[in-house]
């Protein structure tokens, strides 16, 4: 019958939203766990002490809310190494930035 019929699609509309829901999370919990790698690099890189590692992560996991895709990150991260006086490529950046994120979706399979 048709309550039937609608009823099954109903219930098929919530499954494709919980899916994008939880598709959604884990993708916001890989950018945050590859961000986090990429500072760590950074950090090892650039020399950062002990004290500043923390909030140094935490800036750059900020630093990707600022428009969509990776070039937000990208950008700081290469500021901050032209900051601190360490010179370093472009494609290593963006090589370090695939390596962590091969990294951290490893992390949640």
């Amino acid at each position: 019958t048709i309550k039937k019929i609608m009823s099954s699609f109903e219930e098929r509309e919530k499954s494709f939203e919980k899916k994008f829901v939880r598709d959604a999370e884990l993708q916001f919990k890989v950018s945050a766990k590859r961000n986090r790698y990429l500072a760590e690099w950074v950090i090892e890189k650039i020399g950062k002490s002990e004290n500043e590692k923390e909030d140094y992560i935490k800036e750059v996991i900020k630093s990707d809310f600022a428009e969509p895709g990776d070039e937000d990150v990208f950008r700081k991260i290469k500021s901050d190494f032209q900051k601190a006086s360490v010179t370093i490529e472009d494609s290593e950046i963006r090589h370090q930035m695939t390596l962590t994120l091969d990294r951290a979706k490893k992390d949640f399979l």
